[in-house]
């Protein structure tokens, strides 16, 4: 990644960080937002978890607070006020991590295929191997974006999660500091044997659609 973020980001500012970052990609011909767009994006009751009822205040002061973190930006279009997020520049996100942490930001904790299927709008993946190769891509250190998160029991497959910030409301200027503050990721190696899985498959893939010729992979 190119920058760190200095603090986690509160409920507020995931959410609109969210939305930005979604109709920026779904809808670029009413993009960037007003004011009023974004509370109700922000407000959707359908691709939403958690459902939130913000006020034009709780946006505006979490806008506010993203711009003083140089992931949003205001811009004046005539007589009208208007936002766009900056956090693909600040982070250094392609279209498939933008794509991935959008979902996770507006939805919360997903599987590969759950990720895949819901940022049709925003990147086709060709396949749940394509979707979790952006994951593994996100969580790589040393400042992982996102990470793996331990099987609860029932689960048939392991779900993905952010790791940008909390859900919990409010000005993280008023958290204890050991809340706010990022730390150093220890090494994962879960984590890296699973990336090394999927680099395996995605050979066994490309050898699988080449053209059989004797000796090549003997």
């Amino acid at each position: 990644m190119i920058q760190r973020l200095p603090r986690e980001l509160d409920g507020h500012e995931l959410r609109v960080l969210g939305c930005l970052l979604e109709k920026e990609q779904a809808t670029p011909e009413y993009y960037p937002l007003t004011l009023n767009a974004l509370v109700a994006a922000c407000n959707q009751r359908s691709n939403r978890n958690p459902v939130l009822s913000l006020s034009e205040r709780d946006t505006g002061l979490a806008l506010e607070r993203l711009v003083e973190l140089r992931l949003a930006r205001r811009e004046d279009v005539g007589r009208a006020t208007k936002w766009r997020q900056n956090v693909d520049r600040r982070l250094g996100l392609d279209a498939a991590g933008k794509a991935v942490l959008t979902v996770l930001l507006l939805r919360g904790s997903q599987t590969a295929g759950e990720v895949r299927a819901r940022t049709a709008r925003l990147h086709q993946f060709p396949s749940s191997l394509a979707a979790e190769g952006a994951l593994a891509d996100l969580a790589a250190p040393p400042d992982p974006l996102v990470l793996l998160l331990e099987r609860e029991p029932g689960q048939k497959e392991g779900r993905w999660g952010h790791r940008i910030g909390t859900e919990e409301p409010g000005d993280p200027a008023s958290l204890p500091a050991s809340t706010t503050r990022r730390t150093a990721r220890e090494f994962d190696p879960d984590l890296v044997m699973r990336r090394l899985e999927l680099l395996e498959q995605q050979v066994q893939e490309l050898q699988a659609a080449l053209p059989t010729k004797p000796g090549l992979f003997d």
